[in-house]
């Protein structure tokens, strides 16, 4: 009780909390499939068809036309039915990696390096056994003088043999070419030497590059174990005052990232795109340290810049808030198994602020660039990147991997859209963490289950084993007849997946063009509509719900008896009724036993109460087992149920966590249990109205 507050002074109160903190709203709908850009593997979250865009882009020319894959297709019409949040999964055939930026040369005057030298001139004619002998690192490549005939050369054993000749001069020219010689095979992919074609009786080594790596080698000569060093090479030098600033790296994969080469005069790269990107150092301010990095479209032009983003103030200072690896990000992401379980492997410390391009490496940090004066220490301004632009590069991975991609109603079993069904599995088991991924439909637009069963039933097992969502399932390709949809819907049975027939024709926005697509790229966005204009618990079909506004017609016009056919055999059909367009309209699960859960709004009904009140429940984790405990919940669920009944989600409930179901036996098992029992709303699918013609005067029945 609190205290009566009369006169000043402090005074406490102890309030036990009675409400739970509600569970957040799930992510809508999950889509696995091929796009043009992204990250491989890694499921991401877009909010707007626009983010969609930018993140895993839209159209791609195939043979000069202009095609989009299903999955942009789906989230296409995913946001146009409103749509708030997706969680896109992008598949690819191969490996496929992010591009890396090229160098970003420091602000510094460049020094060149010079290259590693050693010589001698012979005094004598070599006799027969007599050895030139070359040491790089480890390695001796032995060169013994013969007369003739010239024994093989035992290239394994790095033993080469040459004429002796009758002088000096003879002898170094025949010793020359033999080195030369072995140069073109083992040594010159071994010590990367080369000899100067000198004039009479000397031998020039040198390095075949700038730098330190060549100071050291030896050539010695003589015979018999007894070996005397003539020369070692030395004087290399490595270049210095220019290098590698920082690297950045495309968060999004494969060869369409590549456009490293020269510019044109105006500018441009010759393989720059629209989809790949140029970066820029525009300024440098060596007083402060920081700089300005610009990330622009590839297919811009110097005179006419087309910038994505801009970076202004950022430094090399990674004891500063302005470290560009803080203010951009450096987080790369990796796929992974433990066992059976596939999980998302993190590497950097910092979030991903950008959306092009992540800080792969600082190469040139200026740690306290400013002392405690504010004063720049000279010694860290030549590590600031110049003024200069760039590309990217180095970039693998090819859309289309196996061999012509497929495109719409061409794809085959072996070729759906460029990937096969083994593509989709990694990404398949990754989305079965619940915890991490939270969505209440997913599909897979390109599989069907005649084809691709083995894959479809891992996903259709996964599902069900999380739980939470829906799938919608194709189950044949397009041109396919009544006959083998039901032959495909007999072999599935679950409560998790629905299955949607005919294939439909779609007005793609990318590219203009009305597609083929298989009904699982559209329903997606069904569903979205009918939870946005009323409860997920609603079915989604029908004139009211189940419109497809930018289907223009499916594969076939079912009559009613087809439609009968596919219904009795758990199809859903997608109809054509004149003056109202393309409808849903069916609204049938693949179990195969009758009960409410044969129906699609039972259960997404169960899916969205098990998804709130499971969160809510999360809250009870480690809290004591109580009867505070148990009102709290209570009091959460209890009024969330009546909610749902009230928009005609039940017919009546009752939530049961009291001593009944957590005695004494339950509470030393650290359990709590509750029991929620449910009645929920049928829809009225089949309606029948009696027309009685009566002879005149009768009276009506009361």
């Amino acid at each position: 009780m609190a205290e009566q507050i009369i006169s000043p002074g402090v005074f406490y109160n102890e309030n036990v909390p009675t409400v739970l903190e509600a569970a957040a709203a799930p992510i809508g709908a999950a889509i696995v499939g091929p796009t043009v850009l992204g990250p491989v593997g890694i499921p991401t979250v877009v909010t707007t068809y626009s983010e969609f865009l930018t993140k895993f882009g839209g159209a791609i020319v195939s043979g000069g036309i202009p095609h989009s894959y299903f999955t942009a297709i789906s989230a296409q019409n995913y946001f146009k039915q409103g749509g708030t949040n997706l969680l896109v999964t992008r598949v690819a055939n191969g490996s496929f990696t992010a591009a890396t930026s090229s160098t970003v040369t420091n602000n510094s005057t460049v020094i060149a390096g010079v290259r590693a030298t050693g010589s001698t001139t012979l005094a004598a004619a070599f006799t027969d056994g007599t050895e030139a002998r070359i040491t790089y690192s480890s390695t001796v490549y032995r060169f013994q003088a013969s007369g003739l005939p010239l024994p093989p050369d035992d290239v394994d054993g790095n033993l080469y043999f040459f004429l002796t000749g009758s002088t000096a001069t003879e002898t170094a020219t025949n010793l020359k070419n033999e080195i030369n010689n072995a140069l073109s095979g083992s040594l010159a992919s071994s010590s990367n030497l080369f000899i100067a074609n000198n004039a009479g009786a000397v031998i020039s080594l040198s390095g075949s590059s700038t730098g330190t790596a060549f100071n050291g080698v030896t050539f010695s000569t003589g015979s018999g174990g007894f070996y005397a060093t003539q020369f070692t090479l030395g004087g290399g030098v490595n270049q210095t005052g220019t290098g590698n600033a920082f690297v950045l790296k495309t968060i999004s994969q494969g060869a369409i990232m590549n456009n490293s080469g020269t510019e044109t005069s105006a500018g441009a790269l010759a393989s720059g795109s629209n989809y790949n990107l140029r970066w820029e150092i525009s300024t440098v301010d060596s007083s402060s340290g920081i700089f300005t990095l610009l990330i622009r479209q590839g297919d811009d032009r110097t005179s006419d810049k087309n910038i994505l983003e801009t970076w202004r103030g950022v430094s090399l200072d990674p004891t500063r808030e302005d470290y560009i690896a803080k203010v951009i990000g450096n987080q790369q992401f990796s796929t992974g198994l433990d066992g059976t379980d596939a999980y998302i492997s993190i590497n950097g410390e910092y979030p991903n602020r950008s959306k092009y391009v992540v800080v792969s490496n600082v190469n040139a940090p200026t740690p306290y660039y400013l002392d405690g004066a504010g004063n720049f220490k000279p010694e860290f301004t030549s590590s600031l990147p110049a003024v200069q632009s760039g590309s990217f590069g180095a970039a693998t991975g090819d859309l289309f991997a196996i061999g012509e991609v497929k495109w719409n109603n061409d794809i085959t079993a072996n070729n759906t859209q460029g990937l096969i069904a083994d593509n989709y599995t990694a990404s398949l088991n990754l989305l079965r963490n619940k915890d991490q991924y939270a969505f209440n439909v997913i599909s897979v637009p390109g599989l069907w289950y005649a084809a691709h069963s083995s894959t479809l039933n891992t996903l259709i097992t996964n599902t069900t084993t999380r739980g939470d969502s829906i799938l919608p399932l194709d189950l044949v390709a397009y041109g396919a007849n009544t006959t083998d949809v039901v032959n495909q819907a007999v072999s599935v049975n679950s409560s998790y997946a629905a299955a949607y027939w005919p294939w439909l024709l779609v007005k793609d926005d990318n590219t203009g063009a009305n597609v083929w697509c298989p009904a699982s790229t559209i329903i997606p966005s069904v569903y979205v509509y009918n939870d946005n204009t009323s409860e997920a618990w609603f079915a989604p079909a029908g004139f009211t719900r189940g419109t497809m506004p930018n289907v223009v017609t499916p594969e076939k016009t079912l009559p009613r008896s087809l439609r009968d056919t596919l219904y009795n055999n758990k199809v859903n059909a997608i109809a054509t009724f004149p003056g109202t367009g393309v409808v849903v309209y069916g609204q049938k699960t693949l179990q195969t036993v009758a009960s409410a859960l044969d129906r699609v709004n039972v259960r997404r009904l169960l899916i969205t109460l098990k998804s709130y009140i499971g969160t809510v429940s999360q809250n009870l984790v480690f809290e004591p087992n109580s009867l505070q405990t148990r009102n709290s919940f209570l009091s959460v669920v209890n009024p969330y149920l009546e909610t749902v009944q009230q928009n005609q989600g039940l017919y009546a409930f009752k939530v049961v966590m009291d001593a009944s179901n957590n005695g004494p036996d339950v509470i030393d098992r650290n359990e709590l249990r509750g029991a929620i029992y449910l009645q929920p709303v049928k829809t009225a699918e089949f309606i029948v109205l009696d027309f009685n013609i009566l002879p005149t005067g009768a009276e009506f029945p009361a």
